[in-house]
């Protein structure tokens, strides 16, 4: 742009981008991948030159997934703003090859990277980490040919000031986490196969060679997620030996995912002992067959707990409120508490429950009181099914939550109650939209009538539409079958024989679907096994009114093998204009 250009442009006033404030430009600019600011934008004119090079938007450089960040640009941005940066995120740049990665050592003032997806042998990641003097935060791929010895001393004096690594394992290692001596939180996520490429058979035993352990001495927070596979659990015992030698005193947050069972080892044993009597956590997970039967959680002392996962635990009502709320104990700190899979967890003591067995509505009203301000609550993979008494329904007493951000509930828990004999059928509720999608009248199957193009759709006084209007902020909803297994799960074992959905689902339908459109800033939504859905008519109304959703995953809807939501889903996806993630 001339100067002749900018004169008319500041003559204009706010009728052109440029008569905008610095603030609002920098909010604009904010959302511009790095590589298109620096090496385009910012030589346009000298008023965005000048603002493209403003802290705010060099500080931190984000080329995750900027699948339009070629090799030359990455090594362009980085001679030009590279001693500026203070953040770089690269997660996932499969396509940059080892030699633009190395171009990574020149941004001298770094504090945080992330590498991980990058291509680094242990030499490239040496000759880059000798360069990061002010490096307090890393996150790598630790695969095989990975050897330790190849790091120079420059590197491991870098290493040595970590406070936060992020080590995805693909061979079995130690990695890096031996030389991170001010280690505060360790993230470990483990993926390695049971066999090579060629067929042999890996071992966990191959570290035990390696004369350097962890440093642990300083450790906060300890997380580590395993893929399925025997190798990653013989791996992760390596890690937690050392743990139980000498349980950090800081410890404030120790979480272990692993997919179906992992047994119990003299080294964890010991771990946990020392936990109980050594340090007070903010936030626990563990694998379900530790907690199985044991007294752990009588002993284990917390301090503000923000986060609890007991996922597919045996622990009973009982267990919960004496044990984790101490029987009503005040825990307003508890941001996070994921109880799927706990089939008993809100029933009494007796594990002699059946499915059809109604809650005890006590103890979840207990739970709500006692942890009001939570975030986050996951009691999917189970039959929670409540009685008639009035108030005394699951989704009225989650309706005191008014923070949740994130629920996900069985199909059947929704329903309003269990269908009667002598209960005359529910007539159909009405929807905005009409049926209109030419499909047959099935035989012996209730429709949905066709409204006047415009209507508005009564309010079905349902308990679940009467819950998600007292959530209005919530932005992650999962609604799964509480029989449900997905046939392709990541980190669950595979389960290949699948059982019928729970006769209270069938009470759901096209109306409680309808009722997810309440949620303006819905951003995740996840249906499946719903039996009760007719038309899916319920879908289009979701997608009218969640203009924010970014992500949807659909399985098991309506009658198994028949798929009739899919032109009510083609309807839907006209107005789902943010969506990135369709499933």
């Amino acid at each position: 742009m001339s100067n002749d250009d900018e004169a008319a442009a500041e003559a204009a006033g706010d009728t052109h981008l440029l008569g905008f404030s610095d603030e609002i430009l920098l909010h604009i600019l904010s959302h511009v991948p790095s590589t298109d600011l620096v090496l385009s934008v910012r030589h346009t004119c000298r008023k965005l030159a000048a603002l493209c090079l403003d802290k705010s938007l060099v500080h931190t450089v984000l080329l995750q997934k900027d699948y339009q960040a070629t090799e030359e640009k990455v090594k362009q941005l980085v001679k030009e703003i590279g001693r500026e940066i203070h953040q770089l995120n690269m997660a996932g740049c499969y396509w940059l090859s080892g030699s633009t990665i190395e171009h990574v050592a020149r941004c001298h003032s770094l504090v945080k990277v992330n590498l991980s997806g990058c291509h680094l042998t242990s030499l490239r990641l040496s000759k880059v980490l000798s360069a990061l003097q002010h490096l307090r935060s890393l996150a790598i791929d630790v695969s095989p040919g990975f050897d330790a010895s190849q790091l120079s001393s420059e590197c491991k004096a870098t290493l040595s000031r970590v406070q936060e690594l992020k080590q995805t394992l693909f061979t079995p290692s130690y990695g890096v986490v031996p030389c991170c001596a001010s280690l505060q939180k360790l993230l470990l996520y483990f993926e390695i196969l049971d066999r090579t490429r060629e067929g042999a058979v890996l071992s966990g035993q191959l570290m035990v060679g390696q004369s350097n352990v962890p440093h642990y001495q300083n450790l906060r927070v300890f997380y580590a997620r395993l893929a399925p596979g025997y190798i990653n659990q013989e791996v992760v015992r390596l890690y937690l030996a050392v743990l139980s030698d000498r349980t950090p005193e800081n410890l404030h947050a120790f979480l272990i995912s692993v997919p179906g069972s992992f047994a119990e080892s003299g080294a964890t044993k010991n771990l946990l002992d020392s936990m109980a009597r050594n340090v007070a956590l903010d936030a626990l997970q563990l694998p379900k067959s530790w907690l199985n039967g044991s007294t752990l959680l009588q002993h284990m002392k917390f301090n503000n707990p923000f986060y609890f996962s007991f996922s597919r635990c045996t622990l009973s009502g009982g267990h919960l409120i004496q044990r984790l709320i101490n029987g009503g104990k005040d825990l307003r700190s508890l941001a996070s508490l994921n109880l799927s899979g706990c089939v008993h967890c809100l029933s009494a003591d007796s594990l002699l429950r059946k499915a059809e067995d109604d809650i005890d509505s006590s103890i979840l009203e207990t739970l709500v009181e006692s942890c009001c301000n939570l975030h986050h609550l996951n009691l999917s993979a189970a039959h929670h099914h409540s009685s008639d008494g009035l108030g005394r329904h699951l989704c009225q007493l989650l309706a005191r939550l008014c923070h949740l951000r994130s629920l996900s509930l069985p199909v059947c828990s929704v329903a309003d109650s269990a269908p009667r004999p002598d209960r005359a059928p529910a007539p159909p509720a009405m929807h905005a939209v009409p049926r209109g999608f030419g499909k047959k009248v099935r035989i012996g199957v209730q429709t949905c009538p066709n409204p006047f193009v415009g209507q508005s759709a009564p309010q079905p006084a349902s308990v679940f539409w009467s819950l998600l209007k007292k959530l209005p902020y919530l932005e992650h909803l999962e609604l799964i079958g509480s029989n449900f297994s997905s046939a392709m799960p990541r980190n669950e074992p595979a389960i290949r024989n699948s059982l019928p959905p729970c006769s209270r689902a069938q009470n759901v339908g096209d109306s409680e679907v309808a009722a997810i459109g309440q949620l303006t800033f819905l951003r995740h939504l996840t249906l499946a096994q719903l039996p009760g859905m007719l038309t899916g008519s319920g879908l289009v109304s979701i997608g009218l009114q969640c203009q924010h959703l970014q992500s949807l995953s659909l399985a098991n809807l309506g009658m198994m093998g028949k798929v009739v939501y899919m032109p009510a889903l083609a309807d839907m996806l006209k107005y789902c204009k943010r969506l990135k993630d369709l499933r």
